[in-house]
């Protein structure tokens, strides 16, 4: 961890970088939204604590959003559905998040830029030669491999989306995989999997950042941009190298249903009299348990609701091969036969993992739910 003095010269030099829009930046834009200093100071202490940073940071939290605009970044789409960055660019009303996200210098990303053809294939070499060794690349999506590689290909110069990727990772100070597609391989590479999609991981020996969900939320992706830019450094990872402070805990330890769940009270049936007074849902399949998500903190649609709040289970979309692993989405996880193809699982700690560990965690949970049910029903 670098100490305050070397974070104040970054931050400094950083300052001394010329901003992606000379007539405007993330302050400027912060004030004609609508958002006071007092307003950007709260996001900047309520980021500070995200980042599990001390409260003496919120001043430096504060200055490195402001310069978010001086960091490159390239954003690489690759096969997925745009999901990730539309639920950034669609907000009826910016947050602060998406607003820093907007100013952010982005020298190519695919679904906003408005060149095309060869100039855009032109933008990003030049952005990759320009910036190398300085640009933050982010990669959406899943990566065609193998004799099935060319099933993505992009371009007049008909280069692969592995090769695109591959050499965007050589030359980038640090990668980050937004969303479970290019985390973990999301819905392309579920059985059978006829692509040979994987995930950024699997294709380059650069460190990766894997910022999981379908979406992640949008203070997870810029949370990761102002952590490199205070300390240069990756954040801590847990086994799956995802940020210990958005991924660090379950879905489930501040799930607003919680208290049903220890109280026995359970939705037997969507619609039922448990659903209308929103009781826990894991009998009807919520997979909270068992993922490592801070949507029950974050929330979507402008931090409004989520899943769960609006009654739906979790579908354990930020854990690795969640398609297959997962579903039926609407059943609990205890009724599942675990097999091979469940992989490492993921519960307990996000550092301790196994199948035996996420099928004896999958029993207990039953078990209590049970145990828990009985007892409610004798009180």
């Amino acid at each position: 961890m670098l100490d305050y003095s070397q974070i104040g010269a970054r931050l400094d030099a950083l300052e001394k970088l010329p901003s992606c829009n000379s007539n405007n930046s993330i302050s400027k834009a912060l004030e004609q939204a609508g958002f006071s200093r007092r307003d950007f100071m709260k996001w900047a202490g309520a980021m500070t604590a995200f980042l599990a940073l001390p409260t003496s940071f919120v001043p430096m939290v504060a200055r490195a959003a402001e310069l978010a605009d001086r960091v490159p970044v390239v954003w690489l789409h690759m096969a997925e559905c745009t999901g990730c960055s539309e639920s950034l660019l669609r907000s009826d009303a910016p947050t602060i998040d998406s607003l820093i996200f907007d100013y952010i210098s982005l020298e190519y990303h695919e679904t906003v830029m408005a060149a095309a053809g060869w100039q855009a294939e032109d933008n990003l070499n030049n952005a990759i030669e320009k910036y190398k060794g300085n640009y933050v690349l982010m990669v959406e999506g899943g990566i065609p491999t193998g004799d099935q590689e060319r099933y993505l290909t992009v371009g007049g110069q008909a280069h692969t989306g592995y090769e695109i990727t591959r050499k965007a990772c050589e030359n980038a100070m640090a990668v980050l995989a937004i969303g479970t597609c290019s985390s973990f391989g999301g819905i392309q590479a579920a059985r059978p999997n006829p692509s040979n999609a994987k995930p950024v991981h699997k294709i380059t020996s650069k460190p990766i950042i894997n910022v999981p969900g379908c979406p992640p939320s949008e203070k997870n992706i810029v949370g990761n941009v102002l952590q490199l830019l205070l300390f240069k450094e990756l954040p801590t990872l847990d086994v799956y190298n995802r940020p210990k402070w958005a991924y660090g805990l379950r879905i489930h330890d501040l799930c607003e249903r919680r208290g049903h769940f220890d109280a026995g009270e359970f939705v037997q049936e969507f619609g039922d009299e448990g659903a209308k007074k929103g009781y826990c849902l894991y009998k009807v399949g919520c997979k909270g348990p068992y993922t490592f998500n801070n949507c029950s903190r974050e929330r979507f649609n402008s931090h409004t609701s989520w899943p769960i709040q609006a009654g739906h289970g979790c579908i354990g979309c930020s854990e690795p091969n969640f398609w297959d692993n997962m579903q039926p989405f609407e059943e609990p996880m205890a009724g599942h036969k675990f097999g091979t193809t469940l992989g490492l699982g993921a519960d307990n700690l996000s550092d301790k993992i196994g199948i035996g560990v996420l099928c004896l965690t999958g029993v207990a949970i039953a078990a209590h739910a049970v145990i828990a049910s009985i007892q409610k029903n004798k009180d």
